[in-house]
């Protein structure tokens, strides 16, 4: 059975995005700092392409893919590797890109995994956020791995990642930190 990961960048003070969102600034006032790293130096770079590699497809939510489609484009969040994206949704979009990476599941977190895990074959399935996504996999004990990378900034304000779940307290055995200049990069297995 494939690895769930949840898998996000997030601030030092624990925020997914900053203060301040607008449509056109959906990470928020100067929020986009926190991806900055898997563009940045060698060490990120390979972080970022050996984490792609054992990808086999993606969990998110429908704010996250309405926020980040005019980036993303047909491709999806992991460009021209074309890893499949499942978006847990109300209701699906009217219009999505053609020949886009994208499927729309509208019947809950065990739907919209199953799939993932259909469609990821051996690789890793990663719950990418946003925040509320991230945490009912939490709450329902689903995740088997947290990666975190931890971006040196103080936001302050922005959308948490981590609330209240109505999870137990969640024990986690570190599994590897990387330090780099632009995130340290910490991976956990969930202890059950």
């Amino acid at each position: 059975m494939n690895t769930l990961v949840l898998d996000i960048s997030i601030s030092l003070d624990g925020f997914i995005t900053a203060g301040g969102q607008t449509p056109d600034q959906p990470l928020g006032q100067g929020g986009e700092r926190l991806h900055a790293w898997a563009f940045g130096d060698e060490q990120n770079r390979e972080y970022t392409e050996r984490s792609v590699s054992g990808l086999g497809a993606l969990i998110t939510g429908r704010k996250n893919y309405d926020d980040s489609l005019p980036w993303w484009g047909a491709d999806g969040p992991t460009g021209p590797a074309r890893r499949p994206l499942i978006v847990l949704t109300h209701e699906a979009p009217a219009e999505s890109p053609d020949n886009g990476v994208y499927t729309f599941v509208t019947t809950g977190i065990e739907d919209a995994l199953a799939q993932a895990r259909a469609a990821a074959g051996d690789g890793i399935v990663a719950v990418m956020g946003g925040a509320n996504v991230a945490r009912q996999y939490l709450a329902a004990g689903l995740l088997d791995e947290i990666s975190l990378h931890i971006v040196p900034v103080v936001f302050g304000d922005g959308v948490r990642l981590f609330g209240r779940t109505g999870a137990e307290h969640v024990e986690l055995e570190h599994i590897e930190t990387v330090p780099t200049d632009a995130a340290t990069h910490v991976h956990y297995r969930v202890v059950r």
